[in-house]
């Protein structure tokens, strides 16, 4: 079962990372706490909109985005295009540009 919040969990974390924050800077920037955004990029804990819109706001992210990015994993997991990670966090497969298939990250 393709669960929605652990997919959000990664593409925000991966957003984080990209960008360089820890979650103490993430936590500040958003005011929302360390704690919480820890669950949430572990797919523990559910997302309100305004948290989100929050979160997304302080990573310099359109909401749009992360959307349309968790939309696109979700879809890749229900068609069975990713490979399922391991506890050591395997890196997905990256697709060849052009190719059509998703192209993801784990962070």
């Amino acid at each position: 079962m393709v669960l929605f919040r652990r997919s959000l969990g990664d593409v925000l974390r991966s957003r984080r990372m990209h960008r360089g924050l820890t979650l103490r800077e993430l936590s500040a920037e958003a005011r929302v706490s360390l704690g919480y955004i820890s669950e949430i990029e572990r797919g523990q804990k559910e997302a309100s909109s305004e948290l989100l819109a929050s979160l997304c706001s302080a990573l310099d992210v359109p909401l749009s985005d992360v959307l349309r990015e968790v939309s696109d994993v979700v879809a890749a997991q229900e068609t069975g295009r990713e490979v399922a990670r391991s506890v050591e966090a395997t890196p997905l497969p990256v697709a060849a540009p052009g190719s059509g298939d998703v192209v993801a990250s784990a962070a």
